[in-house]
């Protein structure tokens, strides 16, 4: 519990532009906000934003345990709402019903993220499913299936390439550059992303480890060979370390 104490008393303040924007997401999205996807890009979105220029960055967990202290404020309110209704037929010579006062929404505090110097996520493009950096959340909205989408802007693209996405299946942590020393962290059956190269194209597309080559090497070069197969094109290729990236496992 001390650990968890000293954890959010080192969360930044919200602002009061950050508040509202927590309200509006709140009353858009309700439950639905609480997702640790939809947190962590909207805590990313925060961040970014100019209002928050110089100030630590917002954990998504600091976004998250405000959303549920909303629910729980909201909760009360009901269930107090409900107990009135139903006392009131029970004994209607009472002049009054006790009320429950709904619990505080105020922000809690936590730890830092990591500054906000490098690209935290990567979003995967429709338009030829391969997975770019993300340079900033513009945006977000419900569809009418009920899904979470973000308006993403990829690193190096201007804004003729923004593009929606779907939280749950378009948005992850950025996958990890391995060094020659790490090539034993790829196993057989790994999802990896991998630098696919085509003649109109090079980009970096989901693949699987089908099989692996081992070979002795030293620290400065892996000469270990990876066969893999693309998920969007189901194609497979030999390819070496240095095309790879790996998932962080969780």
């Amino acid at each position: 519990m001390e650990d968890l104490k000293s954890a959010t008393d080192s969360w930044p303040e919200f602002t009061l532009a950050e508040i509202r924007e927590l309200e509006r997401t709140y009353k858009e999205l309700g439950e639905a906000s609480l997702s640790k996807e939809f947190c962590q890009v909207l805590a990313t979105s925060l961040s970014f934003a100019a209002s928050h220029a110089g100030r630590p960055a917002i954990p998504w967990q600091q976004v998250q345990s405000w959303f549920l202290d909303k629910l729980k404020g909201s909760r009360t309110k009901v269930q107090s709402s409900s107990s009135k209704t139903c006392e009131s037929f029970v004994n209607l010579s009472r002049e009054s019903f006790p009320t429950v006062e709904p619990e505080t929404s105020q922000k809690p505090k936590g730890n830092r993220i990591a500054e906000l110097n490098e690209c935290q996520f990567e979003a995967k493009s429709s338009k030829d499913s391969a997975w770019y950096d993300v340079a900033s959340f513009l945006n977000h909205r419900v569809t009418y299936a009920g899904e979470l989408e973000v308006r993403v802007r990829f690193a190096g693209f201007d804004n003729a390439e923004d593009e929606w996405v779907n939280v749950k299946e378009g948005v992850r942590e950025r996958s990890i550059p391995l060094e020659p020393s790490e090539c034993h962290k790829v196993n057989v059956g790994d999802l990896v992303l991998c630098y696919q190269e085509r003649e109109d194209q090079a980009v970096y597309c989901d693949a699987y480890v089908l099989e692996i080559k081992r070979w002795l090497h030293d620290t400065e070069q892996c000469r270990c060979i990876f066969l893999v197969r693309y998920s969007h094109d189901d194609t497979e290729e030999n390819v070496d370390l240095e095309r790879l990236c790996c998932r962080r496992k969780h």
